[in-house]
C-alpha cells in the first residue's frame, strides 16, 4: 500500500490542491473559445441549456488529455517547492528519508495521472468524438427549427436568411423564404409553400425538406437569371458550413502502413498520422515523466511559490511541445522514424529525470 504512512498521505494532499487549481484554470482557459461560441447560441440564438452542456460534457475529455499531464507536473513543482521553501524537506532528510523515498507518494499520484490521461486519450477522447457530432446534429436541429419563428429573419447559420411570414388564427399562412449565399457565385432566393426538418445522420446534415417551391438563381454572369420551380427539394446544412466541425475518422494502422508503402514511405501526411498513432500512447506516459521530473525541478525552484511553479510547469510543457514539433519536422522529412519522433521527447524528458534525480539526492 503507497500511503500507509502518514507522510506518504501528508505529501499526497500537498499535491491535490495545486492540481485541481490548475486543472481547473487549464480547462477554463482552453474552454475559452468554445465557452464564447456556446453563450452565443444560448443568448442570442436560443439553444436549450441542457444542450450547451452536453457539448460542454462530450469537449471534456480532449481537453483533459491536454490538461492532465501539464497540472500534474505543476502539482509536484508546486508541492516539492513548499516543502523545500519551508525546510521540512530538510527535516525529513534529516531523519534519514531519501528523495526517492519522499517521491513514492508522487510515483502513485503519477501513475494515477497517466492512467487516467490513457483512458481518456484510448477511449474517452473517440467516444466524445462519435458523439460530439451527434450532439452538434442536433444543435444544428435546434438552431434550424428556431429559425423557422414566424415573422421575424434568422440566419441558422452564416450566410442563410430564413424568413416565415406571421399569421393570426383566423388568417394563419403558409410558405417559407430563404436567401441562400453559401456558394458566392450562385446566390438563390428559394420560396415554398410547405417545408419540414428532418436530419440525415449518415452525411452529417440537417436539412429542410421544401415542397412545392420555385427556385430563384443569378449564375456567376450577372446578365443572366435562373428560375426552377419543383414539387420537393431537400436544402441540406451540413455541419461543416454551421461551424460545428465534424471530428475527422481516423485510419486505422493498417491503412497508414499501407498508404505508406504505396508511396515508399515519402508521404508526409501518412507519416505524420503514423506518428500521431503512436503519440496515442506516448503522450498519456509524458504524464507520467512530468509529476517524477516536478519534483526536483519543484526543489530548485523552492522559491518561486504557486504562481512560480505554474509558470516553471508551464515552461516545461512549452519545451516538451517545442521538441515535438521539430521531432515532427525530421519525420515529415525522412530524417527520423515516425515511431523515434513520437518517443524522442519522452525519453529525453526521462533522461533529464533520473539525472535531475540523481543531482538532487546527492545534495
Amino acid at each position: 500500500m503507497f500511503l500507509r504512512t502518514l507522510l506518504d498521505r501528508y505529501i499526497f494532499a500537498e499535491l491535490l490542491s495545486p492540481f485541481s487549481i490548475s486543472l481547473g484554470a487549464l480547462c477554463f482557459v482552453m474552454l475559452t473559445r468554445e465557452l464564447l461560441r456556446l453563450v452565443e447560441l444560448l443568448v442570442s440564438k436560443g439553444v436549450g441549456i441542457l444542450a450547451v452542456l452536453e457539448v460542454f460534457a462530450h469537449l471534456m475529455p480532449s481537453f483533459l488529455v491536454l490538461t492532465l499531464p501539464i497540472a500534474g507536473i505543476i502539482a509536484s513543482i508546486t508541492a516539492f517547492g513548499r516543502l523545500s521553501f519551508d525546510k521540512e524537506l530538510v527535516a525529513m532528510q534529516t531523519a534519514g528519508l531519501s528523495l526517492m523515498r519522499l517521491a513514492r507518494p508522487v510515483l502513485l499520484f503519477a501513475l494515477l495521472v497517466f492512467g487516467l490521461t490513457l483512458w481518456l486519450a484510448q477511449w474517452g477522447q473517440p467516444w466524445s468524438s462519435i458523439n460530439l457530432k451527434k450532439v452538434a446534429l442536433n444543435l444544428l436541429r435546434d438552431q434550424l427549427v428556431l429559425a423557422l419563428e414566424r415573422g421575424t429573419f434568422n440566419e441558422p447559420i452564416p450566410k442563410m436568411t430564413i424568413y416565415v411570414p406571421d399569421g393570426t388564427p383566423e388568417h394563419p399562412t403558409a410558405g417559407i423564404f430563404i436567401s441562400d449565399e453559401r456558394n458566392d457565385d450562385e446566390p438563390r432566393i428559394i420560396v415554398a409553400q410547405q417545408y419540414e426538418v428532418f436530419m440525415d445522420t449518415a452525411a452529417d446534415q440537417v436539412a429542410l425538406r421544401l415542397q412545392h417551391g420555385v427556385i430563384h438563381s443569378r449564375p456567376n454572369q450577372s446578365d443572366q437569371y435562373e428560375q426552377a420551380s419543383f414539387a420537393s427539394y431537400d436544402l441540406k446544412l451540413s455541419l461543416n458550413q454551421s461551424g460545428y466541425s465534424a471530428t475527422e475518422e481516423r485510419p486505422t494502422y493498417a491503412a497508414i502502413i499501407a498508404q505508406l508503402t504505396e508511396s515508399q514511405w515519402r508521404d508526409t501526411g501518412a507519416l505524420r498520422r503514423l506518428m500521431e498513432y503512436y503519440k496515442d500512447l506516448a503522450f498519456p506516459t509524458a504524464s507520467l515523466v512530468f509529476c517524477l521530473l516536478g519534483v526536483p525541478v519543484g526543489i530548485a525552484s523552492k522559491r518561486s511559490g504557486r504562481v512560480g511553479g505554474f509558470a516553471v510547469g508551464v515552461f516545461v510543457v512549452i519545451l516538451y511541445y517545442v521538441l515535438n514539433v521539430g521531432c515532427e519536422f525530421l519525420v515529415t522529412t525522412a530524417n527520423l522514424p515516425p515511431f523515434a519522433g513520437a518517443w524522442a521527447p519522452n525519453g529525453l524528458f526521462a533522461l533529464t529525470t533520473v539525472v535531475w534525480f540523481y543531482v538532487m539526492s546527492r545534495r
